[in-house]
């Protein structure tokens, strides 16, 4: 294997070069030649001129409380009518929806808008995870993923792109998807200064943008682009990286107007009382990971305390002006657990072998800084999250945006399960299951600037559901597409249950149990070609060799 420094390293390293660094990516014309071959749809029914969901609970996203019975009539791509027809145990018949051409009886199922997950990226077989674009976009689909906010990956603005309109013209298994390129690699030339940075964002949006993504740059260059952005109307997102907090973190780039923050980095560094700079020791070194994972446990206890006055200063500040958070807790959960996130039960049927090798302990891999993890470190996590959360939930409480990202692919974190472990780490923090839903839905849509077409079920909104049986709200483990575990009392045998059971995009229904299927065949066959047994994958260190990319 070829030793290379990873991508976020690499971005985190000329962070904190005065210059900007170089983009790495394709130019527009070497796009396709990068790019999967993702086959056409051979899932999915629809759209039918009339579809009618019979006798099922809505959840509609807007933080109402579950309503039903009814029947919920979907005419193409949109919601068409929403009808009550009586009360639970009582249906009046008189009531019901007129016949449709395509019929689901969904008793005991309840329907919830298309999730948004609003930190994704998109890989192929050609970065250096080496896992199939069409395996992560079905992973997404199954798990009731409509929408995703796509913020920086090694492809070039014009492969999302396209695969963006082929999602829209629904010929591929994909949620519709929105771009937001990562700000440093959108030109080929170095960005500078910033008349440059202006530039590169104005070509980021000729090119098919819909957003950026920060992560760093020299001072006067990323608030150039930030306000640029707000100019010809691109939305913008960042991570706080460790080598400009001290400039910029999010109290500076919320005022220069920025509009939401990933993951949490640049939070607690506004909430300094006695320091300027986080305390990092002498030896720190921020590319080697663990030094840098392991430091950021330690973070927020540099923090001001809940509630204090600084705490309550930057709270204010930030909801007055409107910042969303898009905290993606489960990124980092196996900074906390590293054996409950690398035993997961999904792990041995839906996580692809590369991917496998690409989270184990290396060097060269983003996320995969597990060399020499310790009981110190998951006790700091811990403490971590604590304080982390108690932020985030009162945001929430006082009228915040808070939406659900997974950051998957990365760290243990498999697409598609990562995001109903980030609704449970929601759960944790102080939402009410609720409160979860309406983050991953109407919340999440409105981040994107898509809430008068997405997040809510009304008539005339796109039909965009989630179907799934029994009461999400009792149990979130239902969303998993593995489910969960029941006693069967009848049997006295325990049985898995749950799992979502539709996913409607545009009016397309998908079976999500076929697709989870076909999601497992994926994965044995790539086992099979690298000649590893089914099951689980070894936890120790794979014979690389075995596993090389095609």
């Amino acid at each position: 294997m070829t030793l290379r420094f990873s991508s976020f390293a690499v971005l985190l390293a000329a962070a904190s070069m005065l210059a900007a660094p170089l983009a790495v990516t394709a130019r527009p014309q070497e796009a396709k030649a990068s790019a999967d071959i993702i086959p056409g749809r051979t899932l999915g029914i629809g759209p039918f001129q009339r579809v009618v969901l019979r006798n099922v609970t809505m959840i509609d996203g807007t933080g109402a409380p579950a309503q039903g019975p009814v029947d919920i009539v979907l005419s193409g791509d949109r919601i068409a009518e929403i009808r009550t027809i009586g009360v639970p145990g009582a249906i009046d018949p008189k009531s019901r929806a007129a016949p449709g051409d395509h019929e689901i009886d969904l008793t005991g199922h309840y329907v919830m808008p298309g999730f948004v997950d609003a930190h994704t990226h998109l890989h192929n077989t050609q970065d250096e995870q080496g896992v199939p674009a069409d395996y992560v976009l079905k992973l997404w689909i199954a798990s009731g993923i409509t929408t995703v906010r796509e913020v920086g990956s090694n492809r070039p603005i014009e492969w999302l792109a396209e695969v963006k309109a082929r999602s829209a013209r629904n010929e591929i298994v994909a949620p519709r998807i929105d771009i937001y390129p990562f700000f440093h690699r959108i030109r080929s030339t170095p960005v500078n200064d910033a008349v440059s940075a202006r530039a590169a964002i104005n070509e980021a949006k000729r090119r098919g943008a819909d957003g950026i993504k920060f992560i760093g740059g020299a001072e006067d260059v990323l608030f150039a682009a930030i306000d640029e952005a707000r100019k010809i109307g691109l939305h913008t997102t960042m991570h706080h990286a460790q080598p400009v907090v001290a400039y910029a973190n999010v109290l500076d780039t919320s005022k220069a107007g920025l509009e939401s923050m990933e993951h949490w980095y640049g939070l607690p560094e506004a909430m300094f009382t006695d320091r300027q700079l986080q305390r990092w020791p002498n030896e720190f070194v921020n590319n080697d990971e663990q030094d840098r994972f392991g430091e950021s446990g330690k973070l927020w206890l540099q923090a001001a305390e809940p509630g204090s006055e600084k705490w309550e200063s930057v709270m204010s500040t930030l909801l007055e002006r409107n910042f969303a958070l898009d905290p993606t807790f489960t990124a980092y959960l196996a900074s906390r657990d590293l054996m409950r996130m690398s035993r997961a039960v999904w792990h041995d049927e839906y996580t692809h072998p590369a991917l496998w090798d690409f989270y184990r302990p290396s060097r060269e891999h983003h996320g995969s800084y597990w060399f020499d993890w310790t009981t110190e470190h998951e006790v700091a996590w811990k403490d971590n999250y604590r304080r982390w959360m108690t932020f985030v939930n009162e945001y929430k409480n006082r009228g915040g945006i808070v939406t659900v990202g997974s950051d998957s692919g990365y760290i243990y974190n498999l697409y598609g399960f990562g995001y109903a472990q980030e609704m449970e780490l929601l759960r944790e923090a102080g939402f009410s299951p609720l409160e979860v839903i309406h983050a991953a839905t109407q919340q999440g849509a409105r981040l994107l600037g898509h809430a008068d077409q997405l997040g809510t079920i009304r008539v005339g909104r796109k039909a965009d559901l989630v179907v799934v049986k029994g009461n999400p709200l009792a149990n979130l483990k239902l969303l998993f597409g593995t489910g969960t575990l029941k006693l069967n009392d009848a049997t006295g045998k325990p049985e898995r249950v749950g799992g979502i059971v539709w996913t409607i995009k545009d009016g397309i229904l998908y079976d999500a149990k076929a697709l989870r299927a076909d999601i497992r065949r994926i994965v044995a066959e790539a086992k099979a070609a690298r000649g590893i047994a089914p099951g689980p994958m070894p936890i120790e260190a794979l014979d690389t060799h075995a596993l090389t990319h095609d």
